[in-house]
C-alpha cells in the first residue's frame, strides 16, 4: 500500500495538470492556438537576421551588407571570398569586422552590424555571411557591377506599408521570380505604416527574407518613415539609419535618405520629399548639371502629378518639376497614392487653373510640351485609395497590387508594370536620339481605368 503523502502527491500534480490543460481550452471545450505576441515573433537573437545589400560606394567595387543580433553580440564580423564551384571557396575567404550600433525600440533593443566591402574586381561574384564567430549566418552570393555596364534591370516597387508579411511578401517574390538578375530593388518609400514599430520593420524584412541578402535594395523614405519628437517635430524613423548603409552624399543633416549613385550608365538619385524641398533642390541642380550618365531616374515618395483627388503635390511639383525638365530626366519614380499612373512625355507646367478643379489641367497653354520626362506612380501593397487620373496619363490602375521591371540595354530602355500574378499590365520603351529627347513607343498592353470614387 502506498504511504498517504505518496498519494497527496499525485492529487497535487493531477490538480495542476487539470489545470494547466484547462487554460489550454475555450469554454467551447475547444483547444485553441495561443497567439504568438510581436515583442517574442521579432525578438533579436545571436542568430543574424535583417540582412541586407545595399551601396554606400562604388558598385563596381563595393558592396555594403548591413544586420541585426540580440545585444548580447557586441563584436560582429562578415566574411567575403570570391564565389567558385568548388565548395572550398570559403578556404580564402576574408574577415571585416562590422561596425556596431544599438537601437532600442517599442518592442526590444538589438544591435545593428554593417560592413562595406571595398576593392572588390567588377562584375564578379561574390559569397558573404555574417555573424559573430561562431553563430554565421549562412553564405550569401552577390555580383558587382560590370564596368561602364550598360545592360542590366532593375525592379521598382512603389508603397508596401500595410499586411506586409501576409499581402506584400507575394509581390516581392513574384517580382524575384520575373527577374532573379536584377541588379537592385528601388523602393519608393512607405516601407512600413508606423515608422518607430519594429514589428512592422520585422515582416518587412522578413518578406523580402533571402531576397534582400543577394539583391542590392535602393530605398527613399516615405511620409511613414517620419516620425513625430515629443515636442510634434517630425524627424526620420530612428530604423533608417541602422536599417541601411546607403551614401551620405546628400545635403548636410540627409545622409542615407538624400543621396546619389551611378549603376552602370544610369545615374540614380533618390530624395526624400518630407524635408527640406528648397535645399534638396539646389543640391540637385548641382548633381544633375555635373552628371555624365545617360540615364537618368529620380525616385522619391510623393508624386508630381497625384492619382488621388485632393492629394496633389503642388509646392513639390513648382520647385522640382522645373529642374527634371531642364535637365531631361529620363523617369520619375513615386509612391504615395496607392493607385497607378504613368504620363507620357507630355505634362503640364501647372495643376490647375484659377476657378478650376484642383489639379486638373485645362486648355492646351497649360502644357509646356514634351518634356522628355515620364513620371510614374505605383503601389506594390495590398491598400488602395480611389483613383483620380490626369487625362495625360497614358496608363492607369485602381485596386492593384503592382511591381515594375526596368530593363537597360544601350540606348534603349524597356519598361514593364506586372500586377502581383505576373500579368503585363502597362509597358513603353524608351529610346535615346542624338540632341532630342527620347522617343516613347507605347507597349502593347496598356490600359487606362476610369475614375474611382
Amino acid at each position: 500500500m502506498k504511504s498517504s503523502r505518496s498519494i497527496l502527491g499525485r492529487i497535487i500534480l493531477a490538480s495542476v495538470l487539470a489545470g494547466s490543460a484547462t487554460a489550454a481550452f475555450a469554454h467551447d471545450g475547444h483547444e485553441h492556438p495561443v497567439k504568438v505576441e510581436p515583442a517574442e515573433h521579432y525578438a533579436p537573437t545571436a542568430i543574424p537576421d535583417r540582412i541586407i545589400l545595399t551601396w554606400s560606394g562604388d558598385p563596381t567595387t563595393s558592396q555594403a551588407v548591413t544586420w541585426r543580433t540580440s545585444t548580447d553580440v557586441a563584436e560582429a564580423y562578415a566574411e567575403i571570398a570570391v564565389a567558385e564551384g568548388s565548395p572550398k571557396f570559403d578556404e580564402n575567404a576574408k574577415q571585416h569586422v562590422a561596425k556596431t550600433q544599438e537601437l532600442k525600440t517599442d518592442i526590444n533593443t538589438a544591435n545593428f552590424h554593417s560592413v562595406e566591402f571595398e576593392g572588390l574586381k567588377p562584375g564578379t561574384k561574390y559569397a558573404y555571411r555574417v555573424g559573430d564567430g561562431e553563430n554565421w549566418s549562412e553564405w550569401f552570393q552577390f555580383s558587382t557591377a560590370k564596368d561602364n555596364a550598360d545592360k542590366f534591370s532593375f525592379i521598382y516597387f512603389g508603397d508596401a506599408q500595410n499586411d506586409i508579411r501576409s499581402k506584400w511578401s507575394r509581390v516581392i517574390r513574384e517580382a524575384y521570380s520575373d527577374a532573379p538578375k536584377a541588379a537592385f530593388m528601388l523602393h519608393a518609400g512607405d516601407l512600413i505604416n508606423r515608422a518607430e514599430n519594429d514589428a512592422e520593420w520585422g515582416e518587412w524584412f522578413g518578406a523580402g527574407a533571402f531576397l534582400n541578402a543577394m539583391i542590392p535594395s535602393v530605398p527613399v523614405p516615405g511620409n511613414h518613415e517620419q516620425a513625430k519628437d515629443e515636442d510634434g517635430k517630425r524627424h526620420l524613423s530612428h530604423h533608417w539609419r541602422p536599417s541601411f548603409t546607403l551614401p551620405e552624399n546628400g545635403p548636410e543633416g540627409m545622409e542615407e535618405s538624400c543621396y546619389t549613385l551611378t549603376y552602370g550608365n544610369m545615374l540614380i538619385v533618390g530624395m526624400n520629399s518630407s524635408a527640406d524641398l528648397e535645399v534638396q533642390a539646389k543640391w540637385l541642380m548641382n548633381v544633375l548639371h555635373n552628371n555624365d550618365k545617360p540615364w537618368v531616374v529620380c525616385t522619391f515618395h510623393h508624386p508630381v502629378y497625384s492619382t488621388g483627388k485632393g492629394r496633389d503635390n503642388e509646392e513639390l511639383r513648382n520647385t522640382w518639376k522645373p529642374i527634371f525638365d531642364k535637365y531631361k530626366v529620363d523617369l520619375v519614380l513615386q509612391g504615395h497614392d496607392h493607385t497607378y499612373g504613368r504620363t507620357g512625355l507630355q505634362t503640364p507646367l501647372v495643376a490647375s487653373e484659377e476657378g478650376s478643379e484642383k489639379n486638373v489641367p485645362t486648355g492646351v497653354n497649360n502644357f509646356d510640351g514634351k518634356t522628355g520626362t515620364v513620371y510614374v506612380v505605383s503601389v506594390s501593397g495590398p491598400k488602395m485609395y480611389s483613383l483620380s487620373p490626369h487625362p495625360f496619363m497614358n496608363s492607369t490602375a485602381a485596386n492593384t497590387q503592382l511591381y515594375q521591371i526596368i530593363s537597360v540595354d544601350g540606348n534603349t530602355l524597356n519598361y514593364e508594370a506586372r500586377t502581383a500574378v505576373g500579368d503585363v499590365y502597362d509597358s513603353f520603351q524608351l529610346k535615346k536620339r542624338e540632341g532630342e529627347i527620347n522617343e516613347l513607343t507605347e507597349g502593347t498592353v496598356v490600359k487606362k481605368q476610369a475614375t474611382t470614387e
